[in-house]
């Protein structure tokens, strides 16, 4: 029993003293874009600064969007999406406007069907008001490093 308890004390010191990573805590002098699930907002840097905090919709609990580090590899400004998942049937979205593909087909993009933003709403992609896609859209270059957390 005293095993058991050392154990458990030991590993609830250690998790405790871990460092958090928050958005502010990533430093960079390139152009960068942050996701932070906890918080349900996307971070926009620049030269180390951070120029522009949106509200998002991340990817719901049983379709969660996918976390590390990616760069933006391809940008459509339209584009019909369509999938299904066993939890939430399928879905077929015509115009997507405004897309940063940054893995597979995650992306961060517009959305116009819902506005819940700042709560967990879609299929594992990041949600955006469409004028706030659209400046990202522009603002962001194929390359640009997504982080995602």
């Amino acid at each position: 029993m005293r095993i058991a308890a050392s154990f458990l004390f030991a590993l609830i010191v250690f998790f405790s003293t871990l460092p958090s990573v928050f958005a502010q805590d990533i430093i960079t002098s390139e152009k960068m874009i942050t996701v932070d699930i906890g918080k349900q907002k996307v971070f926009v840097w620049e030269n180390g600064q951070l120029i522009k905090e949106i509200k998002a919709s991340t990817g719901l609990i049983y379709e969660p969007t996918v976390k590390g580090s990616f760069k933006v590899r391809r940008k459509v400004a339209k584009k019909d999406m369509k999938g299904e998942s066993k939890k939430y049937g399928k879905y077929h979205i015509k115009d997507v406007p405004y897309i940063l593909f940054f893995y597979q087909a995650y992306a961060i993009h517009g959305t116009y069907w819902h506005s819940n933003f700042g709560r967990r709403a879609s299929h594992g992609c990041v949600n955006l008001p469409v004028a706030e896609a659209e400046w990202l859209y522009n603002w962001a270059n194929i390359g640009t490093r997504v982080e995602v957390f």
